[in-house]
């Protein structure tokens, strides 16, 4: 097996942390069985060191590639206002590691654990503007803690199996959560909108062009063959995306052109 299927299947795996919304708006629930902020920052943090160390051990971890240092100049400028932005009330210790892998992937864990596939960055040949943009959408899912979320709704569906109590090292006893589900939902429509809309907004005030995010998703309307399908209703198709990024522009370019470098 190659080295990018066996990242393949680890993205699958750990998918979870940005595939798991399907249902929203249930914090109070998740925090009631035992996922509050903290434990599940914690949790995220074992999982995601076992990721990096199995990135590493086949040889798919980029530390000093060009990809990967871009990568990680624009993660370091957008940090402060990410940290300015959070609201949960626990500091994030944020980390970025690059994978090398030819998926169009990009994730962040609770707590602030992140991972951009060199696949999204040199296949779609994206800017350091465009990077921005897909790293702040990651962030705002993770200081909104759609992930925390999603773990309330699954509590009050009462769907079996255990894959995320084994994958954060909490009681399976606590929540079941249904692998199918696991496998397949993404975050909700309005999740991605507020992902799509606080990712504009933190990579504004670091200085990137917010214009980025639209052609973010014009790049990926040609690598998806213009599909604007809304993935299992909840995705916003692309061409929406767009139209509501366009719409913030009045909001944001002032804010660009008053910290760009």
């Amino acid at each position: 097996m190659n080295k990018i299927n066996k990242m393949n299947k680890i993205s699958k795996k750990y998918g979870l942390w940005f595939g798991v919304a399907a249902l929203a708006g249930c914090t109070s629930v998740a925090d009631m069985v035992g996922y509050d902020t903290a434990a599940l920052n914690e949790g995220a943090e074992r999982n995601y060191t076992q990721v990096v160390q199995k990135a590493r051990s086949q040889n798919a971890l980029d530390v000093s590639s060009p990809t990967a240092q871009r990568v990680h100049r624009v993660f370091s400028r957008l940090v402060p206002y990410a940290n300015r932005a959070n609201r949960t009330g626990i500091p994030f210790n944020w980390q970025m590691n690059v994978i090398r892998s030819n998926e169009l992937n990009a994730w962040a864990m609770p707590g602030g654990k992140m991972a951009v596939y060199t696949g999204m960055v040199e296949r779609l040949q994206l800017t350091d503007d465009e990077i921005a943009a897909v790293i702040g959408h990651e962030m705002t899912h993770a200081l909104l803690e759609h992930s925390k979320k999603a773990i309330g709704g699954q509590v009050l569906t009462g769907l079996g199996g255990s894959i995320l109590a084994g994958a954060v090292g909490l009681d399976g006893n606590l929540v079941g959560v249904g692998t199918d589900l696991l496998a397949t939902k993404p975050f909700s429509r309005h999740q991605e909108s507020e992902a799509d809309a606080g990712g504009v907004r933190l990579m504004a005030q670091a200085g990137y062009n917010p214009q980025a995010a639209i052609s973010v998703w014009e790049k990926m309307n040609r690598a998806q063959g213009g599909s604007q399908v809304a993935v299992l209703s909840t995705h916003p198709a692309n061409n929406t995306r767009i139209e509501a990024i366009r719409r913030m522009l009045p909001e944001v370019m002032p804010v660009y052109h008053q910290n760009k470098r």
